[in-house]
């Protein structure tokens, strides 16, 4: 199972995640974000995790595509996470422009929501995710789904699970959905956008544990 942990924005809690083997750390290129960062921070990220294994992920919410072009060619990246309501051409125009893997946020409430999944044809992944009010931010709001809607779903990507993860679930997530990946940020923070190394390696321990 993949391991990405979303919204990093210090060395320390980066290098925390290389040495428990986690796969992938997201960059939040969201301003309205608590976990929002900014380039040069992002920069110094990137450059810091290209002597390690843990790779970056940039993750933008419905941003111009020329804003999207130079972020991935200045960070050099590899993999971008979408999590707005970005559509399958929106999408095409990034891969014609970059090989990159692209993971694509389908939020989710009732099992009819995974129709959507029928409309992205240029995504490598698909993220899924509790499904936002209004009033809530696209992600990272700590609240999951129903996850049995996912228990007999056939999709022909491979996708992860988001969305209200931590370490009193991931027994469950593993044993009844067993996603390819699974992706959390507030659940293994210490406060509203700041992560917790003793969460971090809590949360890990259990993952291995089970």
């Amino acid at each position: 199972m993949i391991i990405k942990i979303c919204g990093i924005k210090n060395h320390n809690i980066l290098l925390c995640c290389e040495k428990l083997d986690v796969d992938l750390f997201g960059l939040i290129f969201y301003e309205k974000s608590p976990r929002n960062v900014s380039i040069e921070i992002a920069k110094k990220l990137v450059e810091f995790s290209n002597k390690l294994k843990i790779q970056p992920v940039g993750v933008f919410v419905d941003k111009n595509l020329n804003d999207i072009f130079k972020i991935i060619s200045d960070l050099k990246l590899n993999y971008i996470q979408l999590h707005g309501d970005e559509n399958d051409k929106y999408i095409e125009l990034i891969k014609k422009n970059f090989e990159i893997k692209i993971i694509k946020k389908i939020a989710i409430s009732t099992p009819q929501d995974l129709n959507q999944t029928d409309y992205y044809k240029n995504v490598d992944y698909f993220l899924f995710d509790y499904k936002p009010k209004k009033s809530e931010l696209p992600g990272g709001n700590a609240k999951k789904f129903d996850w049995s809607i996912l228990r007999k779903i056939e999709v022909n990507k491979p996708w992860f699970l988001s969305g209200g993860i931590n370490e009193t679930n991931i027994n469950l997530i593993k044993n009844t959905i067993n996603p390819h990946g699974i992706d959390l940020s507030s659940g293994v923070e210490e406060s509203l956008g700041i992560k917790s190394e003793k969460k971090i390696k809590n949360f890990i321990n259990k993952y291995y544990a089970i």
